[in-house]
């Protein structure tokens, strides 16, 4: 039982070890409620701006009920970055998502 356990959850965890930094931080931006497109663009705009820390601040933007998940606007986005208290931060998402908003 446990030998079965220990092959079907190794491969997971493998796997989750190797996600890239802007894997993550897409993951926690469609968490947040981004919709996947936008939040693929901000990631790769942001990855590489902000330090680990940084962005396991992000991380705590997740969070909302997944009916929302594609709702949230980059001004409520906005708001919530804000209220994390780091202005780099501000300043990368705030750059990444208006840049992405352009883009798209």
């Amino acid at each position: 039982m446990i030998s079965k356990f220990i092959r079907t959850a190794l491969p997971l965890v493998v796997l989750a070890g190797c996600a890239t930094p802007q894997t993550r931080v897409r993951a926690a931006l469609i968490d947040a409620g981004l919709s996947r497109p936008m939040a693929s663009c901000m990631a790769q705009r942001m990855v590489d701006r902000l330090s680990l820390g940084q962005l396991q601040k992000l991380s705590r933007l997740s969070g909302i009920s997944t009916a929302q998940i594609g709702q949230l606007t980059i001004g409520e986005m906005l708001r919530r970055t804000k209220a994390l208290g780091d202005p780099q931060i501000l300043t990368v998402v705030t750059t990444a998502g208006l840049g992405c908003a352009i883009a798209s």
